[in-house]
């Protein structure tokens, strides 16, 4: 009658008989059992607050009588009807009330907000931050509609940040990103999202990475329901939402947050200089403390139990791993990471996490942010790594941003991009590469898009032909990006489409303006933009529909500085950039491993997506030739238009 699977409001209940009577019509039911299915005592309503046990028999006996089935052991979990389910449900604060903690300390008296605390208004307009205390009623808690997807075999990654989600000069909230966002995701055909600065946290312009409550999902999106509805409404699209996580430092300010929580300066953090961050000013975690270990590790555990979420991003783990905070010159010797300047209470707290994760959610999916490449990232624990799923190639969109900006476009090594692209080849399955995430838009950084086609689209001030560049190695940057390195891709909102303007959070600044916080959508209408945004699409369904990030590591097997070509083979697929400004090629030979037919399936020249539209109709087959090149015995002659790239597709298999 009660319990789980019983009724979950009082108005469910309905009228029902008193204890006795219930008491009386259950032996009725029993009154043909046999005895040795029965309990030697029974339950004894005295008409007291609690019930008592007349226990006559042994503990067989006592296990007999909790595998009895209703009402009994529903009066054991509920104990006296109506009055003990509202008993149970009725919290020590109530719903939404608002809280700190006070301590008494040798220094005074001191008010805080809970470091465990779930939902928190931080400080505004001169008043203290607070907890909100939620936990609704069963009636009012969120149900969850929809499983979790399941674990892909490639990550495309959408990532995104819901304050600047919308096309107003305002924070958005969780309600304007499910109703706007996700079916834009959806349709782009990307299969996880990876939300940044969405834990709680004090000053916006920080994007979120000065954390100030761990457990709390920002107020400034909605309340911890909304962010349970976003999660659950990507799920039913399909898409894995991924938590980007900030364990590796946190906010230094004293009045909210775990600095100086209970009045000493090393309740969760280092003392002296080891405890702050020498650049960023944030406290940096003890990790050797067992306290600080169960804070941080259930703090992973809480995202998942309570949200869903099915992965996290761990930001920023140079700052962790060593001593100096990784700001010190790395060439790969292995004396780098073994020295005195490693962390290693920070390398087992990485370790620990990972594994605590992965036993006890063996679907999560975890991916470390490491610029120094520390040995073992994505080893298993088992063999001495740290147990990440995939880790972040940085490298790459450091490169690219380098050659666009310092470098002319004839000078570009094919040899130094493929190079960065792949790393050591070790775990380079393991490997997320991305051409630019939020880093290369935010904090006076400039999009790639608004180094290559700028701010003047429909202007007169930007000539065709600079046009057509820019949007010639936009495409063909995203394609060798996502196609040559390991299982998984990542791009930053809006940057699909060519988001040409930068994010800057309101700040005294700029007089706490939101004008650059936010994401112009409408520039989808625009020709440009949206056939930028249709190659996009369409390279998201050569890996949905080719499985091409699924497949082995790409056997890259011509590379020409000279020429500036690069090609390279991923299962039946051939991949050939012609990055050359000026020179075309009309028969480029390029070896291939299979005899027969070659279909382009994706070409960056088409006209629907801004090129020139110099193929022909009969050039997108190709059939191979008996003659040797690039190591292989039968090759490809293909026509190669400067700046272009085009993807082949073995279809048709010829036998000698």
């Amino acid at each position: 009658m009660f319990g789980p699977n019983g009724p979950q409001t009082e108005e469910e209940l309905e009228e029902m008989p008193d204890a006795a009577t219930r008491y009386k019509a259950l032996k009725e039911q029993q009154k043909n059992d046999s005895a040795s299915n029965l309990p030697s005592y029974d339950v004894i309503d005295n008409g007291k607050e609690y019930d008592i046990f007349n226990v006559i028999g042994d503990p067989e006996s006592f296990k007999k009588f909790r595998m009895k089935q209703p009402p009994i052991p529903y009066w054991l979990e509920t104990k006296k009807g109506r009055n003990g389910w509202v008993q149970k449900y009725m919290p020590a604060l109530p719903h939404g009330s608002q809280y700190r903690v006070y301590f008494n300390t040798p220094n005074g008296p001191l008010e805080r907000v809970p470091a465990w605390a779930t939902f928190v208004i931080p400080d505004a307009d001169g008043k203290q931050a607070v907890a909100v205390h939620w936990e609704p009623t069963p009636e009012y808690a969120y149900k969850w509609k929809h499983k979790q997807p399941v674990k892909p075999k490639s990550l495309r990654i959408y990532e995104c940040h819901i304050g600047i989600s919308g096309q107003e000069p305002k924070i958005s909230s969780f309600n304007d990103f499910i109703s706007k966002v996700l079916p834009h995701v959806k349709e782009a055909g990307y299969n996880a999202i990876q939300i940044i600065g969405v834990v709680e946290h004090k000053d916006y312009f920080t994007v979120g990475y000065r954390v100030t409550n761990f457990y709390a999902v920002s107020s400034r999106y909605g309340t911890p329901d909304d962010f349970k509805r976003l999660i659950d409404e990507a799920h039913g699209l399909g898409l894995l939402v991924f938590l980007e996580i900030v364990h590796s430092y946190a906010a230094a300010d004293e009045m909210v947050g775990l600095s100086l929580f209970d009045g000493t300066n090393d309740c969760y953090f280092h003392t002296g200089k080891r405890g702050l961050h020498k650049f960023w000013g944030t406290r940096m975690f003890k990790y050797g403390d067992l306290d600080v270990l169960h804070f941080l590790l259930s703090n992973l555990n809480w995202w998942v139990e309570e949200y869903h979420v099915d992965g996290f991003h761990f930001h920023s783990l140079s700052s962790m791993l060593y001593t100096h905070n990784g700001f010190a010159s790395f060439t790969g010797d292995m004396d780098e990471y073994c020295n005195q300047y490693v962390d290693k209470d920070a390398l087992l707290y990485l370790i620990l996490a990972n594994e605590v994760l992965h036993t006890l959610h063996p679907n999560v999916i975890t991916i470390a942010e490491d610029a120094t490449l520390y040995p073992g990232l994505c080893d298993q624990t088992s063999q001495g790594g740290l147990g990440f799923d995939y880790f972040a190639n940085l490298s790459a969109s450091e490169m690219w941003l380098a050659l666009l900006e310092n470098t002319p476009d004839h000078e570009w090594c094919m040899s130094k991009i493929v190079s960065t692209l792949v790393g050591n080849r070790q775990n380079t399955d393991k490997m997320l590469l991305y051409a630019e995430n939020h880093n290369q838009s935010i904090s006076g950084g400039c999009s790639f898009a608004e180094i290559l086609i700028g701010n003047s689209l429909g202007k007169s001030s930007i000539s065709q032909e600079s046009l057509v560049r820019g949007c010639s190695l936009h495409k063909m940057i995203r394609l060798i990006t996502c196609t040559i390195g390991g299982h998984a891709y990542l791009n930053f909102m809006g940057n699909e489409f060519g988001h040409p303007k930068r994010v800057e959070f309101p700040m005294s600044s700029n007089n706490f303006s939101f004008s650059l916080a936010n994401r112009s959508w409408d520039l989808l209408e625009n020709d440009v933009h949206y056939q930028l945004f249709s190659f996009d699409k369409d390279m998201m369904d050569l890996d949905k529909n080719g499985r091409i990030l699924s497949r082995g590591l790409a056997n890259i097997h011509h590379v020409n500085d000279t020429t500036m070509v690069i090609s390279y083979l991923r299962g039946p697929n051939l991949f050939v950039f012609n990055f050359h400004p000026v020179n075309s090629y009309e028969r480029y030979t390029i070896g291939v491993e299979e005899a027969g037919e070659y279909q382009i399936t994706l070409n960056t020249d088409e006209k629907k997506y801004g090129g020139r539209g110099l193929f022909g109709h009969d050039q997108n087959l190709q059939r191979t030739i008996n003659r040797r090149a690039d190591g292989k015995r039968i090759c490809l002659e293909v026509p190669l238009p400067s700046r272009s790239a085009q993807v082949y597709k073995l279809t048709r298999i010829l036998r000698a």
